[in-house]
């Protein structure tokens, strides 16, 4: 799987309501580092029922300026949530789906591998 033919995606839930689209991914950093670079799990996506543009990094709590920018993105990224990847149920050609019970956690970065 390419993580940029998964940007855009529609997402679902487990019933089949249209959540939005796969915005963004968010990965942690795990171990060691091996040669130049240290371990990369993909944490889950990030979904957007109004846009699957890139938030910029203006999701992320005490970024506000310039004050525009970051009024436009926050309203434009308004509702979109975190889904660990271990709540997704699968992965399609044109599609993702949630699994039953799902839970949606705040795009907002709130430490190393916290969700």
């Amino acid at each position: 799987m390419i993580l940029g033919d998964l940007l855009g995606t529609p997402v679902f839930d487990a019933d089949g309501g249209r959540l939005g689209r796969v915005a963004d991914a968010r990965f942690v950093l795990e171990g060691a580092p091996h040669q130049l670079m240290v371990e990369a799990r993909l944490l889950g996506l990030v979904v957007g029922p109004h846009s699957a543009s890139s938030f910029m990094g203006y999701e992320r709590n005490g970024l506000t300026h310039p004050r525009l920018l970051a009024r436009i993105l926050r309203w434009r990224h308004r509702g979109s949530f975190l889904v660990l990847w271990e709540d997704v149920a699968a992965v399609g050609t044109g599609s993702v789906r949630l699994r039953p019970g799902y839970t949606r956690y705040s795009t907002a970065l709130v430490g190393p591998g916290k969700a």
